[in-house]
């Protein structure tokens, strides 16, 4: 097996290619929702725990 590695910052047009590849690739958008759920979740909990110490 040979052991050629190619280096991209080695040729300017292939570390550009990679660079421009890489900046086009969309960021993942990021769900509102799990924060909104754990924020409900902690109040329930909160809520649950003082009903029952207050009874």
């Amino acid at each position: 097996m040979s052991e050629q590695h190619i280096d991209p910052a080695g040729n300017t047009q292939a570390f550009r290619a990679f660079a421009q590849r890489a900046e086009q690739e969309p960021a993942p958008k990021k769900s509102p929702l799990i924060p909104i759920i754990a924020v409900v979740a902690a109040i329930v909990v909160i809520g649950v725990a003082a009903f029952l110490l207050l009874r």
